[in-house]
């Protein structure tokens, strides 16, 4: 009986060792090079092991039929292979990199990150407004980075040769129609909007991303913040006016409020400007954040309100008495937008916003009233296919319902016209390696008032040459329909058109960046008509065209010098055009050939201080002399400006803080106005067009109250 037992038991031990089936290989990175300690299992079973020196695994398994075979190691992609148990032999296992690392490469042709999320940041969150020369504002801060010409009696945006239209705002993705207070004549203007209330700063100069429309230079991405840290509140008394902002927080919700009031007419009192003020700039404005959080996405409401009113009176050479020049303005603005996940990895963005602005004007005996309604409806969905695969596609929604009355010189007459605008896209974003990325992306508009479509293919490429380093590469179309001092007149027209061609380099390790880009913008379809200014008896056209190109250079270093953080941009800009009224292809006086910036701060422990300077360089800009034949064939000065900041901490909640701009007192030359008729001696007269002020003087307190009690508005400063 024993030894019938032991002939079972030995033959079922060998039938057991029948069933075992090996499974083997090696494997290595994609340039052959044996990975030692890789995981290496059958999926749903506890058969596996790992790989030697050499790379080779082995292990039996005793399982059947259909099996997955599972390869993981870290900072490469995990390898899985369905089979025949017996076919999982004698493999050869290439892993590829995980591109998701933070040494990967990124997609950075023609655009400027500052924000806790991006890899990169050129400027550091809300670093904008530390800028001496900026005085608090956001746009005035990015105009010393390179890409952007500086055009001071106008404060906006001027990207690459474009108009300042040319460059759209959007907040939380969501287009803002009205980004700057209006202003008069030869005074800049200012961003409307606070720049504490955001926390992360997309500047593209160019090549952007299909998701974005209707900007044929640029775009400025602005993110609110999605959680404050602390209930705080936040005080400021200034020599132009006052502020409070504060902040709460609950379990799941937060809000902030923010208003302030400005009246400039104490300040020129002390130091008057060259314009005769009746009533000095007053403006008054608020804004509010809203933030849910839910279990799987976040809301956040925005609203911003404001309203301007200055009279003033001013000096025209065609005038024996000064010109006035009376406004009201009233702006309106709201952003809702939410983030949330969906099922199967799948992202949705979503949001829309309002805006409502009214404007009247009165210049010497006419009166011209403005009133604008606008929408922006969008929604997004994204999802990452695989580490290598990311999908991006959307469609939104744009609508404008513009009204003008102008009354005056015995002439009642009304403009308008209502823009409905529909738009899809779709992008991807294509990792073929760690060093090896593109972008590929289609935009396809439809205008129901231009009664056109147009599509606009997007493509980057960008190659990591370097642990530190990577080229870039950036192509696109872009459409924009005209102006609104165009359509208002006429709608028979189509969209303006641009090409961009972006080639770009940057490097970045140890607090330092450097970035050059080479950049041309080819021109097409744009607008063109026969009378000085865009007017109801002009006669418009698609005929003009023209061509910008140039060379981009950025480095900033914050580590060779202790306590010293400093940036420097310049911009070379070759760009003519024949569109508006130009007779012939020429460069506009919006463009210098030349602009350079130099930015500092510097922390003095002893004093407890920080001190910011700010220089600006922009060479002559163009412009006509009748006395001449040569349109657009004279150049003014160059512009130079110095302005300097003081930060002193009184304690560390409360800050006094000095600043001025223009402390060396150039006597810049914005352009000339000349008198429409000789004089008698055949000669047209001139008047040089300055600054309202060749300086700018600025003293404020601000007081911070907050939980940790060591929070303050230096950053903000």
């Amino acid at each position: 009986m024993k030894r019938i037992v032991f002939i079972v038991l030995g033959i079922t031990a060998f039938l057991n060792s029948q069933a075992q089936t090996v499974v083997s290989g090696k494997v290595t990175d994609s340039r052959n090079n044996p990975i030692m300690g890789a995981n290496v299992f059958l999926e749903g079973t506890y058969d596996g092991g790992s790989t030697n020196e050499k790379g080779y695994f082995s292990f039996e398994s005793s399982e059947k039929g259909q099996q997955e075979l599972v390869i993981s190691y870290l900072s490469f992609e995990t390898f899985r292979l369905k089979g025949e148990i017996g076919t999982l032999k004698d493999l050869h296992v290439k892993l590829r990199e995980e591109v998701n690392t933070l040494s990967g490469v990124t997609l950075t042709a023609g655009t400027f990150e500052a924000g806790d999320n991006a890899k990169v940041s050129v400027l550091k969150p809300l670093d904008v407004v530390t800028t001496a020369s900026a005085l608090g504002d956001f746009v005035g801060a990015l105009q010393t980075l390179p890409g952007t010409s500086t055009v001071a009696e106008d404060g906006r945006l001027f990207v690459r040769g474009g108009e300042a239209e040319e460059t759209q705002i959007f907040i939380d993705g969501i287009r803002v129609f009205t980004p700057y207070n209006p202003t008069t004549n030869n005074v800049p203007t200012r961003g409307r909007y606070s720049p504490f209330l955001f926390d992360g700063i997309t500047f593209s100069t160019g090549g952007y991303s299909a998701e974005y429309g209707q900007a044929l230079s640029s775009v400025l991405l602005l993110n609110t913040i999605s959680e404050p840290d602390q209930e705080k509140t936040d005080i400021a008394v200034m020599t132009v006016g006052g502020g409070v902002g504060n902040t709460q927080k609950w379990e799941k919700n937060s809000l902030s409020i923010n208003t302030s009031y400005i009246n400039l007419a104490p300040y020129l009192e002390l130091f008057p400007d060259r314009n005769d003020w009746e009533k000095p700039f007053e403006i008054v404005s608020g804004e509010a954040v809203y933030r849910h959080q839910f279990e799987n996405g976040l809301l956040k409401l925005y609203t911003a309100f404001d309203n301007t009113n200055l009279n003033v009176f001013q000096e025209d050479i065609n005038f024996d008495d000064l010109i006035q020049f009376r406004l009201r303005n009233n702006n309106l603005y709201f952003n809702g937008s939410y983030t949330g996940a969906l099922k199967n990895n799948w992202v949705i963005q979503t949001g829309g916003s309002f805006t409502y602005g009214n404007t009247k004007v009165r210049i010497i005996d006419s009166d011209v009233e403005d009133n604008e309604k606008s929408i922006h409806a969008k929604l997004k969905l994204k999802k990452g296919i695989s580490s290598r695969f990311k999908l991006n596609m959307g469609a939104e929604y744009f609508s404008t319902d513009f009204e003008e009355q102008f009354e005056g010189n015995d002439v009642d007459f009304e403009s308008g016209f209502n823009n409905n605008l529909s738009a899809v896209f779709a992008e991807s974003d294509i990792f073929f390696s760690k060093k090896l990325a593109t972008k590929i992306g289609l935009r396809a508009e439809y205008s129901e008032l231009l009664k056109e479509s147009y599509f606009s293919p997007r493509l980057s490429l960008a190659y990591k040459t370097s642990e530190h380093g990577q080229l870039s590469l950036a192509y696109g179309d872009f459409y924009q329909n005209p102006r609104e001092d165009v359509l208002k007149f006429n709608t028979d027209l189509t969209a303006e058109k641009t090409t961009h061609y972006i080639l770009n380099y940057q490097y970045s390790h140890d607090g330092r960046i450097f970035r050059a880009e080479a950049f041309y913008k080819d021109y097409d379809q744009l607008i063109k008509y026969d009378t000085e200014f865009a007017q109801f008896d002009s006669n418009f056209n698609n005929d003009g065209f023209g061509y910008a190109a140039g060379l981009d250079i950025f480095w900033r270093d914050n580590r060779s010098f202790k306590s010293l953080d400093y940036w420097v941009s310049y911009s070379y800009l070759d760009t003519e055009r024949e569109y508006r009224n130009f007779p012939e292809r020429a460069t506009p006086s919006i463009a210098s050939t030349h602009n350079f910036s130099l930015v500092g701060k510097y922390w003095i422990e002893k004093w407890k201080s920080q001190v910011g300077f700010a220089y600006t360089f922009a060479s002559g800009r163009s412009f006509t002399d009748p006395n001449t034949n040569d349109f657009l064939g004279e150049k003014t000065k160059p512009f130079n400006s110095l302005s300097i900041n003081w930060a002193y901490l009184i304690s560390p909640q409360k800050i006094l803080y000095f600043s001025v701009s223009n402390v060396l007192g150039f006597r810049n030359i914005n352009g000339y106005q000349y008198a429409n008729t000789p004089n008698t001696e055949g000669i047209f007269d001139r008047r040089a067009l300055r600054p309202a002020a060749d300086q700018f003087f600025f003293v404020g307190f601000f007081w911070t109250i907050s939980e940790d009690k060591k929070s303050n508005q230096l950053d903000n400063l």
